[in-house]
């Protein structure tokens, strides 16, 4: 250990030193006031967080929390890095999708440095891939295909390309983008997987600085699964390339540098910066039991994820992908793809790209964060995250291997139970709000003008389901979209606030706030027989309820209430029909809700 000299300056010198159990007694107190008795390790457990895969975010993290020894950037295991640099030398390369030729040129004069081109039905056609490059600097900018089963002629195209435009061998760039099994996934359908190998080896041979094979864990992603599951799910991927591509005569360390991993970053930024620092872990592993350590080195590609997109209040989704994207440089991502916040709306427009190909620009040029190596490394909590995380996506991998591998659990629907069953997990905790989304669940913007996009390429469909965060609520909001263009007006709800502002501001806000985000709009000014509601909801605080909730419950029914809320916890009072509270399921009430007031 290091021993500093003494410089006169010790960090909180003149503080007793304090044990962790001192903590938990004063955490202890502090609960006791709030009503909950509990003690010691209860204390701490009590202000903890639940995540997915049976982790748990504790509130302090110190030197007892250990943790494997992470290693040194650039060496195995690879948990701070892939490259000893890092991203250190101009940042990580700035990735952006393209399903059509527009904007393509605008993107790389203006901070892009890398292109994604999704190629085939529906997308970039193979023969247009010419054009689409025409005034493209092939030795500068890399390009990855996302081309499924046409990715033998789409590299044979691009390959072309390279030799008419004189690009050196070892000048080119990027990715052929071969993933049959992420293909199978997104759509259930297989293609041959056959000539994959023969252009493995062609890149190996004659082409170092072209991967051949994408392990895409999107898919995964996308349909709901947990970061553990992304990362078993990748890893058995991964697995299943390498076998395939040694048993077509590459060594472990060729099969291994023409993979390349696709992940996504979502705005829990902690969670995706251990993710990525787990992956790189946990496929060095790999590598090593296939006895080339050396060959470990995980190269990844990350993307913002499309399942926290929201389609109302769009704007929001630019903190969102800002977020994600830092979480991606500070975990160590190779390339990083910002996806537009209009996204999940259409193709975005010019805007949109500017946005989000200056997100990384500014996390990089003015913020510097790419100057730093692991930035999140020597935390106790990511470093104790890192691990739990590599234990989980560990574990889960070894469950697909025991069941066949990533093509058995494909097609038995095994992988597909699995996702779904965290996924109605996760719509539980939507549905009660415990996992807030700002602009659709909170503060939802009724009178905002939609943001309206031309409509893009049809996403290949067939295999796992694509889900979204906001898809319960989009669907409330959509019923009451239909009955304000039917009707002129939207389903309404009249907040009976009772007693002085300071007695209901707090519930008559929770209340407006539930009740918008199902699209039905609440009245507080003037009577209830004027607000054209046929629904209202009691707002005050617990002790003006017991004195007068009844009373008003009575009055509002002879107006002409059919239905009464309470805002407050469960009670007994007499004429409330049913009580909004924090924890309850929304999703629920507001349907119910709708279908009383007629809304299909």
């Amino acid at each position: 250990m290091t021993v500093l000299p003494d410089d006169g300056l010790e960090l909180a010198g003149e503080f007793p030193d304090v044990s962790h159990e001192q903590w938990q007694r004063l955490v202890a107190g502090v609960l006791r006031k709030s009503g909950k008795n509990v003690e010691g390790a209860q204390a701490e457990e009590a202000l903890s967080t639940a995540l997915e895969d049976g982790l748990r975010t504790r509130p302090l993290y110190s030197p007892r929390d250990t943790a494997p020894e992470p290693g040194f950037p650039g060496f195995a295991p690879f948990v701070r890095g892939s490259r000893a640099e890092g991203n250190t030398v101009g940042g990580w390369d700035v990735r952006q999708r393209h399903t059509t030729a527009d904007g393509v040129l605008a993107d790389l004069e203006n901070g892009v440095t890398s292109l994604w081109l999704a190629v085939g039905e529906g997308a970039i056609p193979v023969s247009s891939l010419g054009r689409v490059l025409d005034g493209v600097y092939l030795d500068l900018a890399p390009v990855v295909l996302d081309a499924g089963p046409e990715v033998e002629p789409a590299a044979r195209e691009l390959l072309r390309l390279y030799e008419e435009r004189g690009v050196a061998k070892d000048a080119a760039r990027g990715n052929l983008g071969a993933d049959p099994l992420g293909h199978e996934a997104r759509t259930g359908q297989t293609y041959d997987s056959a000539p994959v190998a023969g252009l493995a080896r062609l890149c190996a041979e004659e082409y170092p600085g072209l991967r051949a094979l994408t392990v895409d864990a999107l898919p995964y992603h996308e349909a709901g699964g947990s970061a553990a599951q992304e990362l078993g799910s990748s890893l058995a991927t991964g697995v299943a390339y390498l076998r395939e591509l040694t048993e077509a005569g590459l060594s472990v360390e060729q099969a291994c540098g023409q993979l390349e991993f696709r992940y996504a970053a979502t705005a829990d930024q902690f969670l995706t910066i251990a993710k990525l620092r787990a992956a790189r872990r946990l496929w060095a592993r790999v590598a090593e039991a296939c006895g080339a350590p050396g060959a470990g080195a995980q190269l990844q590609h990350v993307v913002t994820s499309p399942v926290m997109m929201t389609r109302r209040d769009p704007w929001v989704n630019m903190l969102r992908t800002t977020i994600a994207t830092l979480a991606a440089g500070a975990g160590g991502a190779d390339a990083v793809t910002v996806l537009p916040f209009d996204h999940a709306l259409g193709l975005p427009d010019a805007f949109a790209r500017r946005i989000a190909r200056n997100t990384s620009t500014i996390l990089i040029e003015e913020s510097h964060l790419s100057r730093v190596i692991d930035p999140a490394g020597g935390s106790w909590y990511v470093e104790r995250l890192t691990d739990e995380l590599a234990h989980a996506g560990w574990e889960f991998f070894q469950r697909i291997e025991g069941a066949g591998g990533q093509a058995a659990v494909l097609r038995s629907g095994q992988l597909r139970e699995d996702l779904a069953t965290t996924w109605q997990a996760r719509s539980a905790k939507l549905a009660k709000r415990r996992e807030p989304i700002t602009g659709i669940s909170e503060f939802p913007h009724l009178a905002e003008k939609p943001v309206v996009r031309a409509s893009a390429p049809e996403q290949p469909s067939g295999g796992l389901p694509r889900v979204r965060r906001d898809e319960a609520y989009e669907a409330l909001r959509a019923r009451s979209d239909a009955h304000l263009a039917a009707t002129g007006s939207r389903p309404r709800v009249f907040l009976a606030t009772i007693g002085p502002a300071a007695a209901h501001t707090a519930r008559s806000t929770f209340a407006a706030n539930l009740f918008q985000a199902g699209g039905i709009e609440p009245v507080t000014e003037g009577a209830f027989e004027d607000s054209g509601a046929t629904e209202a909801c009691l707002c005050s605080s617990d002790a003006v309820y017991e004195e007068q909730a009844a009373t008003v419950a009575a009055e509002l029914r002879s107006a002409g209430a059919a239905h009464v809320f309470l805002a407050g916890r469960p009670g007994d009072h007499p004429g409330v029909d049913a009580y909004v509270f924090a924890g309850c399921d929304a999703v629920a009430v507001l349907s119910a809700t709708l279908d009383r007031m007629g809304v299909s």
